[in-house]
């Protein structure tokens, strides 16, 4: 009875270690399941910063794009605004220069109205002294005009001589020892237009 409680026993013992195998098998592959699916989570987060990546590269890219095209607008803008100008500036300046001479010969033609009737009056004969008066008065309301244009006479009778201002067209001797080195005689006056001098007086130097 004994053995055959014995050999009883060790079923039973190996029922249970194989139950207990089985159930530590079954155990590993839960837990191999489990670890697999955790890595199959896994990969796509190791892959993420990868993901990122790219995205901000291809973020940027569309930001320089959008800042490129933004830049070539302004200055697409700025090129056609200043051409615009450029035309503008250059069509009012041809225009000043229009309007400019018109207003000098609107201040000359009273003068060559006084010079005909001065001629009118010399060809009907009428008193020499008149006809000097009226010359003198022509010359005076010219000169004025002048002035008024900014047209100045360059000083030069009796001035030392300057080269930025004179051209000497001789030398004679000096009539006296003060006058070596300054102007004898004035050929032809030289005039300033404002501060420039727009032509030379042409001058004769004593030495």
């Amino acid at each position: 009875m004994k053995k055959k409680e014995n050999k009883e026993n060790t079923k039973v013992d190996k029922e249970k270690i194989v139950g207990l195998n089985t159930d530590n098998q079954e155990h590993a592959e839960k837990t191999e399941t489990v670890s697999s699916g955790k890595e199959d989570l896994e990969m796509p987060i190791e892959e993420l910063p990868v993901l990122d990546e790219k995205a901000l590269l291809e973020a940027k890219i569309d930001e320089l794009t959008a800042s490129n095209k933004e830049i070539t607008d302004k200055y697409l803008r700025l090129s056609a605004e200043f051409d615009n100008y450029r035309k503008r500036t250059l069509r009012e300046r041809m225009e000043l220069t229009k309007t400019a001479a018109e207003s000098v010969m609107l201040s000359i033609l009273p003068v060559t109205d006084d010079f005909e009737r001065a001629m009118d009056s010399i060809d009907k004969g009428m008193d020499f002294e008149a006809v000097k008066e009226g010359i003198l008065l022509i010359y005076n309301k010219f000169r004025e005009f002048n002035k008024q244009n900014g047209i100045t006479e360059i000083e030069a009778a009796g001035k030392e001589f300057n080269t930025d201002l004179h051209e000497a067209l001789t030398k004679i001797p000096a009539p006296s020892e003060d006058m070596k080195g300054k102007i004898v005689d004035v050929v032809q006056k030289g005039y300033y237009l404002n501060d420039k001098v727009i032509r030379f007086a042409k001058v004769v130097v004593g030495e």
